[in-house]
Formats: C-alpha cells, sequence, structure tokens
C-alpha cells in the first residue's frame, strides 16, 4: 500500500477504526464534519462517536460526488474537516476539496473502502487527504482488515499508538470463524442454499439488517452523544455487520489478507473490464473523458430497482451497498444538519442499482430481458452543459 500511494501506511483491522483514529486525532470534540448523506450509516454512527457533527453535502445526482460549488459559504466557514465517500469507486474531485481545506485551514480525509483503484487529478484516490482510510474487505476480499495513509510519515506511530490502545484481544474462536467462513459461504452457495446463508451470517454478527439502513434507535442514541467521543457507548452502532472491527489480528488473518493483497491488480483489471462493459450500457450515464475506474460497483441508474434487484436475484446476484434514504432523511435533524439542495442525492439514492463488474455480462444480460427501464432524471438536477473540471476528467 506505501508503494500504490507514495504515503505511510498503517494497518488497521477495518475501515471504520481507521476512520475513527483519523477523526479523532485530527477532530476536536464538537467539530463539524462536511460529508455525503449517500453513504453507509456506518460512517454515519463513526463520526458520532468521534464526538462530531455530520454536515450533509449536496451532491451530483449521476455519481453522487460531493458538489461543491453547491455548499453554501456559510458552511464552508462552519466545518472542521471534510469527509470524501468515493462512493463505489468514483472518485470526489479531490484535487478542489484539498485546495478548500488548505484555504480554510481544514483536514480533507479520504474514505476510500470502495476505491483502492480509482484515481483523481493524475494520482490515486486516498493520495490528497491529511489522512485516508481503506478496506480490505472490498475489492481486496480479505474478509477482514484496512488501511490507514498519512501525508505525513512522522504520524504514524502516534497512530499506531491510538489504533493499539482502541483494540480488543483477539480470541481462538474468532480466529476459527474467520477461517472457516469462506468455505462456509462457498459450499451454501453451490448447494443453493442463499436463506440458510444470510441466516447463518446473522448468527455470527456478519449482517444485521432487515431493510438498506439499520434501525436508528433515537433515544438510545441521543443517550450515547452524551458519552462521546468514544466507541464504547457507539458500539451497538459502529460494529454492525462487523463484529470483529477492532479485534487484534491473529497470524490466519494477517496471512489470507496478505495473500489476497498480492492478487489485488488481477482484480483491478477485471473489475476495469467488467466497468467499462457496464458503462457502455443504455442504464449508465454518459462519462466525461476516457479513464475507466475499476469500481467496485457500478452505479446503473433504473427506473424501478426492486424489479431490476428482483430480477436479478433471480440468477443469484445479490445487490448490495445501497444507501437508501440519504443520511440526513434517515437521521434527521437531531443528529446531522441536512443538506442545503437533498433532492440529488434522494434521486440517486433512489435509483441507482450498484452493479459488481465481475459479474457485468450475466448482469446486463438479465436487465435486457426484464425490460428494465434506465431512470430519467427531472429536469431540475439536470446540469447545465459547461466544461467538465479538470480533475473529474481525469477521474473518468
Amino acid at each position: 500500500m506505501r508503494d500504490r500511494l507514495g504515503r505511510e501506511c498503517v494497518y488497521m483491522p477495518s475501515c471504520r477504526l481507521g476512520l475513527y483514529v483519523a477523526l479523532r486525532h485530527w477532530c476536536p470534540p464538537g467539530g463539524r464534519v462536511l460529508m455525503s448523506p449517500v453513504n453507509d450509516d456506518v460512517i454515519f454512527f463513526v463520526v458520532l462517536a468521534a464526538g462530531l457533527r455530520p454536515v450533509q453535502a449536496p451532491l451530483n445526482p449521476f455519481d453522487a460526488s460531493i458538489d461543491l460549488d453547491a455548499v453554501p459559504a456559510d458552511v464552508w466557514g462552519s466545518l472542521s474537516a471534510v469527509l470524501t465517500t468515493n462512493l463505489y469507486g468514483n472518485p470526489d474531485p479531490a484535487p478542489r476539496l484539498r485546495a478548500r481545506c488548505a484555504s480554510l485551514g481544514i483536514p480533507l480525509f479520504e474514505d476510500a473502502a470502495h476505491a483502492i483503484g480509482s484515481e483523481v487529478g493524475g494520482r490515486p484516490v486516498g493520495a490528497w487527504g491529511d489522512a485516508s482510510v481503506f478496506s480490505l474487505s472490498k475489492h481486496v476480499d480479505a474478509k477482514a482488515g484496512g488501511m490507514l495513509a498519512v501525508a505525513d510519515p512522522d504520524l504514524a506511530d502516534v497512530l499506531r499508538a491510538a489504533r493499539d490502545e482502541l483494540l480488543v484481544p483477539r480470541r481462538a474462536r474468532s480466529e476459527l470463524t474467520y477461517a472457516v467462513r469462506p468455505y462456509a459461504e462457498a459450499a451454501v452457495r453451490g448447494l443453493g442454499l442463499r436463506r440458510a446463508a444470510w441466516a447463518t451470517m446473522g448468527l455470527l454478527g456478519l449482517t444485521e439488517r432487515e431493510g438498506i439502513r439499520m434501525p436508528l434507535r433515537p433515544r438510545e442514541l441521543s443517550r450515547a452523544a452524551d458519552a462521546a467521543p468514544g466507541l464504547g457507548a457507539h458500539d451497538a452502532w459502529v460494529r454492525v455487520d462487523m463484529h470483529d472491527y477492532r479485534l487484534e489480528p491473529g497470524p490466519v488473518r494477517l496471512r489470507r489478507i496478505g495473500r489476497r493483497l498480492g492478487r489485488l491488480d488481477g482484480i483491478l483489471a477485471a473489475s476495469r473490464a467488467g466497468t467499462e462493459l457496464l458503462l457502455s450500457s443504455r442504464w449508465a450515464r454518459p462519462r466525461a473523458g476516457s479513464t475507466v475506474q475499476p469500481l467496485f460497483r457500478v452505479p446503473l441508474l433504473v427506473a424501478d430497482r426492486d424489479a431490476a434487484t428482483a430480477a436479478l436475484a433471480r440468477r443469484g446476484i445479490v445487490v448490495g451497498y445501497l444507501y437508501d434514504p440519504p443520511l440526513d432523511d434517515y437521521a434527521g435533524a437531531e443528529f446531522t444538519d441536512p443538506s442545503p439542495a437533498p433532492e440529488a442525492a434522494r434521486w440517486f439514492a433512489r435509483h441507482a442499482l450498484p452493479v459488481d463488474p465481475l459479474r457485468a455480462r450475466e448482469a446486463l444480460d438479465v436487465l435486457e430481458r426484464s425490460g428494465i427501464r434506465p431512470a430519467e432524471p427531472p429536469r431540475a438536477l439536470t446540469r447545465r452543459p459547461g466544461p467538465v473540471p479538470r480533475e473529474r476528467e481525469a477521474g473518468g
């Protein structure tokens, strides 16, 4: 990861723990963090656990990147930090965000969980911020692990020490569960026991959602806020779908992560090829520039996502990584500042169908045979034509 990013990297048990460590190091309690409302709710709760106030940003309706020009001036002046999402691997406008944060004297954090192979402005995503976090459970498919990359290498030891204070000692049972999980999942898939697979994952604490968003539990969340910053009171939210997010890694875990990282270039090449195929379909928004990113998921924009999801499920293609409704609609003004222009996020969250590029041909065949129609954006969300900013063009 140092070679890929040209930055010092600190291993973390998970991306979410890496983000928490970064937020606690750079941001004073009570600070305000600009972030995307189309994002995993776990990330939202990590920001709250760090004792910070999430501020939801206006978005580009076609890729859910932060729309800098739509952020009001008074909001910029109130911020302690900016957090990008790089949703599904599509880069946020990091060069412009870097310049704006520098002018304000605040840190830029890059959440690169979906974007381990993406580039923007001639650099890898994750090489622009004061700190960036990566997930090794996405492209790498290691089922564990993360990275915290930092612009200042002298901070690495301080951040390692902060990580170590938060680790939970590993247990033999957790290593055994991690070791057998891929084989158990492969077995139930091979037998067609998908319902049994989901039930088993629920028992293991690997999935805890009946819907897209986890239950907010506002009364409990209000009480937890009194104890922030701190992971303890927010653990019930931060650990969802990954109870071992701050578990001390054992040798089995580290060996598997190392092996999977060694195959990353091949995975990225296959992802790039599948992304190019999906982006050429009638459900994709035409992109500016010629660069194709190796996306983790390709957000096709469909008129009826429920129908598309059901059609894909009948073929054994599970659609995940949905973030609907946007965080300001989900959490309300008690826990976050709402976006000043929420309609773009709502439209994207409702119509985005994240397709795994490694199953691009199968997915396109299903959508075509099922008569799934592309989504038509309201005129109010259609941007006026104009030059493509340099960093967006470079990002694809």
